[in-house]
C-alpha cells in the first residue's frame, strides 16, 4: 500500500533502500537526537536494519518516506492503533536536508488522513521537550498540548520529557 502527498510517498521498505536510508537518516547524528533509536555505524549494520524494518512493516503501520523528485527514501513515519479508535505516531523521522520543506506537515497530515479513513477518533503525537520543531509541527497541523510523560532514554538511560499532543479526528 502506498500513500501520497503532495512532494511525498510513503511506501513499505524494499531491500535495496539500505543504501540510502543510511545516507540520508540512520547515519546521521542531527536525526537521531531526539528519536529513540541509536546512529547506525557502517554499512554492514544498515543491511541488518534494512532487514528488520522489512520484517517490521509487514505487521505494523510503518513505512519509509520517499521523495517523489529523486525516488530516494529520505526518511520513516509510522502509527499504531493504542485503543479502539485511538491512535498515536510512531514516529516521524527525516534526513537533515529534507527538514524545513513542510514535509513533516505532509507526513503528519497523510498520518491523520489515514487515521481517520479507518476510522480513528483519536490521535496522539508526542515530541521530546526539547524538539522545538517536533511541537510546532504539532501545532500547526492543529494538535493540542494535552500532558508531558516522564520517560527514560533507552540508548541512554537518562530520564527525559515527553510532550504529548492530541487531535480529535
Amino acid at each position: 500500500m502506498l500513500m501520497e502527498t503532495k512532494d511525498l510517498i510513503l511506501g513499505k521498505a524494499r531491500f535495496e533502500d539500505w543504501r540510502w536510508m543510511y545516507r540520508n537518516v540512520w547515519s546521521r547524528p542531527e536525526t537521531a537526537k531526539y528519536m529513540l533509536w541509536k546512529v547506525t555505524a557502517d554499512e554492514k549494520e544498515a543491511v541488518e536494519r534494512i532487514r528488520k524494518t522489512i520484517l517490521w512493516q509487514e505487521t505494523h503501520d510503518a513505512w519509509l518516506v520517499y521523495e517523489k523528485d529523486s525516488g530516494r527514501p529520505i526518511g520513516f513515519a509510522g502509527v499504531g492503533e493504542i485503543g479502539p479508535g485511538v491512535y498515536e505516531d510512531a514516529g516521524i523521522a527525516l534526513g537533515p536536508e529534507y527538514v524545513g520543506k513542510g514535509y513533516g506537515k505532509q507526513i503528519l497530515n497523510l498520518l491523520v488522513e489515514y487515521c481517520t479513513d479507518a476510522g480513528g477518533q483519536e490521535f496522539y503525537y508526542s515530541a521530546c521537550s526539547g524538539n522545538l520543531a517536533s511541537k510546532a509541527l504539532a501545532l500547526s497541523c492543529g494538535f493540542v498540548y494535552h500532558d508531558s510523560e516522564q520517560k527514560t532514554d533507552p540508548r541512554t538511560g537518562k530520564p527525559y520529557e515527553s510532550n504529548v499532543y492530541k487531535k480529535r479526528l
